[in-house]
């Protein structure tokens, strides 16, 4: 977990490298209400934000009619959440049968499969500067190779639940590490009390007042760390790549590739070929990769450019939810009363310290002040 959904990679936790474009108001015909489109300094800039050649231009799209818009957005909107809930519980079939690097690297190569099929129907090339690469590299170990396999070796001795409600804290780290890096975002009262209010949920949900009873530390604190791994990722990609002249769909598919690489090369130093491959650990691999990885980025995406990233990331808070019902339901993970108290608490939080000042009358939020990414598993 993405998205991140907030994911270059992830982003989610798969998530995407650079700002969306401002957006600019037209209106499609005479008494239409005024309808939110990307700005035509852009060349070329589909419905999803991805630039191409032969695309037609923002001001050349005719959209569908308002009430069929959020009927379609609501409802990859809720496919999203579901995708990046039961990602959890994949990882959790995958490692069943092979390492958390095999796992980790076969999401990723199925992940990129699919990026690279999109590039390829919207006739998109990867980017040539060694810079954008390089930015790209840290990129793809922040936000896609380092959580992917922490999360992957922490379902080793945690249950999916668990790893799930771990995953919601990256808001939490995000304002944290933000206070610090990002010296434009000034905390609010609300923001602060959220950042105190879902770390009590995170205490809640580990159960501190039992001394961490039956909990693994260690795959917890992995679990917590991968989650972290994100917004320092989502920083160093702001700092780095926004701005950048290149879609999204070519930097994330260059970002992914290259996160693909980096397991490539450290998966056979501590692993070796599996002896079997068992089906239904293999297809929970492929899943991970073309569902809660490719697919996942591009529905993400789309989100992102119709209705802004402030709405988008929204889906961070109903993938614990997700997570934990599929835990329980079919792979039958014991639940205590603490486990989802804690989440709600957590959620909340997570949820404050997202809000922001009221804007003028008319302002938008064009997505600068962060990068289009998700908190993905």
């Amino acid at each position: 977990m993405s998205t991140t959904p907030h994911s270059l990679g992830s982003t989610v936790g798969d998530t995407a490298p650079c700002a969306p474009t401002p957006p600019t108001t037209t209106t499609t015909h005479a008494g239409a209400r005024p309808t939110t489109r990307p700005s035509p300094a852009t060349k070329g800039i589909t419905r999803s934000g991805a630039t191409g050649t032969g695309a037609s231009t923002a001001g050349d799209e005719t959209l569908p009619a308002p009430g069929r818009r959020a009927f379609g957005w609501r409802l990859r909107f809720g496919v999203l959440a579901s995708i990046w809930g039961f990602s959890f519980l994949l990882i959790k079939v995958g490692t069943q049968a092979y390492a958390p690097f095999q796992v980790t690297l076969g999401r990723l190569f199925f992940g990129s499969a699919v990026l690279v099929a999109a590039l390829v129907v919207k006739r998109q090339r990867l980017p040539r500067e060694p810079r954008t690469w390089a930015h790209l590299a840290v990129a793809a170990l922040l936000l896609n190779a380092a959580p992917f396999s922490m999360f992957a070796f922490a379902e080793l001795t945690i249950p999916s639940t668990l790893a799930g409600i771990c995953n919601a804290t990256s808001p939490l780290w995000g304002m944290l590490l933000s206070l610090v890096a990002l010296s434009e975002d000034r905390p609010s009262r609300r923001r602060v009390a959220g950042l105190g209010i879902g770390f009590l949920g995170v205490l809640t949900v580990l159960g501190v007042w039992q001394g961490f009873s039956g909990l693994d530390v260690r795959g917890t604190l992995l679990a917590l760390l991968a989650s972290l791994s994100y917004p320092v990722g989502w920083i160093y990609v702001r700092r780095t790549l926004a701005g950048s002249p290149h879609s999204h769909l070519t930097l994330t598919g260059g970002q992914l590739l290259l996160a693909t690489v980096e397991l490539a090369v450290v998966t056979p130093l501590f692993t070796s070929l599996p002896a079997h491959f068992p089906l239904l650990p293999l297809l929970a691999v492929v899943a991970l990769g073309a569902l809660g990885t490719g697919l996942a980025m591009l529905i993400q995406y789309g989100l992102v450019h119709e209705v802004g990233p402030t709405t988008a990331q929204m889906v961070t808070y109903f993938v614990p939810v997700i997570a934990t019902a599929a835990g329980v339901a079919l792979l039958g993970e014991s639940l205590s009363w603490s486990t989802p108290a804690g989440a709600a608490v957590v959620i909340i939080g997570a949820a404050l310290t997202q809000s922001r000042a009221r804007r003028a009358k008319g302002a938008r939020d064009n997505g600068t002040g962060r990068p289009a990414t998700g908190s993905r598993p």
